[in-house]
């Protein structure tokens, strides 16, 4: 067992650190103030009182043989505590780096692929977290989605087939970032078993991962800052498909969220920078745009690269008719968290996630497969599917006997309902694949069994309810700045599609496609 002569604050860090305590925690154990363990940060040669010289001792003697052999090579390594190493307001910040394994394993991804020694990331994301904010502040924060896309169409172009997706409603036009084509539109594929097919191929070509760390270091200071989740769960690569009128076709594997989080997700705030100093369709001023995702060749080949993605889904819940109004549908919006890492404080559809495994990864390659696991997570408030909360540990989290009252109702009813997936493209933003879906609820006595149960969780601030037969209400909420880019276009293609199925419970704004 190691054995410390003499404790120092750099000992004590490094015990804390391999104790994998809080600073609070650590500080109850030693039976001391936070403050003093904060001073040891900042100041590292600095040599405790005897008394918690003793109570350090004991503290490791008493240590697990993981956690001792853990301290011994922290030890052997001398990786040096930065003096004044983070503010003591930032503690919780610090403490992060050490407990959330989001977070060491971002940090352990960055170490091994720029072949540098364990904590140097860690070295460099607290002298950013000191260094403050790069960004440009509340000029990036002012920049519309309307400046995204027309930023992105100057960038890139068309090449005659495919295009961002464009469409007008009496008010005007809207524009997204959306890259499709017509052959990707207005699909109206259903969704379910053995209906969507996507598959799950493991022997994936490989990819090429390349890494500016600069740019990685300052994306996992600013989620310190901004108590942002960063979970590194798996998630499916898209590596073919084929979608047209008939049908969706595609395969899938497995890949994680920190490689695409500390890569193609940072040319999002790049971008919003660009726009803010006014050098956005300018090459040269988009570093990272200009090595990830250059040209929309380099878009289109999703099997030279990382491509991940998601499904998202305009929710319409058919509502008996009252005293003050006929039955409609009851249209769902979320105003997106901050604390979320995508589209933050954004208006989007609901669900919207991420497409990723949950516990079978071939079988939960298919869409419908997501979009369930979603509105139990995101509509119902089932936490234990929510994977940036706890790993899964149940066999079967969709056996009859786990789902959600709501859900179990549907899946015993299963004419009562259904889901299509209304468009296909690639967000040029970060390169991810969108599928736009709709979730009809036909049957209108779910509503009244269920409506009280329906309720957003963590990720979304807010969530709003429109009418069906609001045409002018839903025409205005259409051209809401706050909208994400694949939040948008999902709502378009949604209201495009519920007024061919929803007859006299529906009177929604015509969408013309500018394609």
């Amino acid at each position: 067992m190691t054995v410390v002569a003499e404790w120092t604050g750099q000992h004590a860090i490094t015990l804390r650190r391999a104790l994998r305590l809080t600073h609070e925690r650590f500080a109850e154990e030693l039976g001391t103030a936070v403050r003093t363990v904060a001073k040891w940060s900042a100041e590292p040669t600095v040599v405790p009182t005897p008394e918690i010289q003793r109570a350090l001792d004991t503290l490791l003697s008493r240590s697990s043989d993981d956690d001792r052999k853990r301290f011994a090579l922290l030890v052997a390594s001398a990786e040096p505590i930065p003096v004044g190493e983070v503010p003591i307001e930032n503690l919780a910040a610090l403490d992060r780096l050490d407990t959330d394994p989001g977070l060491r394993g971002a940090l352990d991804w960055i170490d091994r692929l720029t072949g540098n020694a364990s904590g140097s990331a860690r070295r460099l994301v607290i002298g950013a977290m000191n260094a403050g904010p790069r960004r440009s502040g509340d000029r990036a924060a002012a920049v519309t989605r309307e400046q995204v896309a027309s930023a992105l169409t100057g960038y890139y172009g068309t090449d005659g087939t495919h295009a961002p997706y464009r469409a007008r409603t009496v008010t005007g036009p809207l524009q997204t970032s959306i890259l499709t084509t017509t052959d990707w539109l207005d699909l109206a594929q259903p969704i379910g078993p053995d209906i969507d097919d996507l598959t799950l191929r493991p022997a994936a070509v490989a990819y090429p991962v390349e890494l500016d760390a600069r740019a990685a270091v300052a994306r996992l200071a600013h989620v310190l800052r901004s108590d942002t989740q960063l979970v590194n769960g798996t998630l499916y690569r898209l590596t073919g498909y084929t979608a047209d009128d008939g049908g969706l076709r595609g395969t899938v594997a497995p890949t994680e969220f920190v490689p695409y989080a500390l890569t193609l997700d940072l040319m999002d705030g790049e971008l919003t920078d660009a726009i803010a100093r006014d050098d956005a369709t300018t090459r040269g001023f988009l570093p990272l745009r200009d090595r990830y995702l250059p040209d929309l060749d380099r878009v289109l080949d999703v099997r030279s690269r990382l491509c991940v993605g998601g499904t998202l889904a305009l929710t319409a819940i058919a509502r008996p008719a009252s005293r003050r109004r006929p039955a409609d549908y009851v249209l769902l919006v979320q105003e997106r968290s901050q604390r979320v890492l995508n589209a933050n404080g954004r208006l989007a559809v609901v669900p919207k996630a991420f497409h990723g495994p949950l516990v079978d990864h071939a079988e939960d390659a298919s869409i419908g497969s997501t979009l369930v696991r979603e509105m139990e997570e995101e509509l119902f408030g089932r936490t234990d599917v929510d994977s940036t909360l706890s790993h899964p540990v149940q066999a079967d989290p969709f056996h009859p006997s786990r789902l959600s009252a709501p859900m179990a109702w549907l899946t015993q009813h299963p004419d009562a309902w259904h889901m299509e997936c209304t468009g296909f493209g690639f967000n040029l933003v970060n390169g991810n694949y969108e599928f736009a879906d709709l979730v009809v609820i036909h049957d209108d006595e779910w509503w009244a069994r269920f409506a009280g149960r329906i309720e957003a969780n963590w990720e979304s601030s807010a969530l709003r309810r429109y009418s069906s037969l609001d045409r002018n209400l839903l025409d205005t909420l259409a051209h809401s700045p706050g909208w994400s880019n694949e939040g948008l276009f999902a709502l378009l293609q949604g209201f495009r599609r519920l007024a061919d199925l929803g007859g006299r419970r529906v009177d929604l704004p015509d969408v013309d496609l500018e394609l």
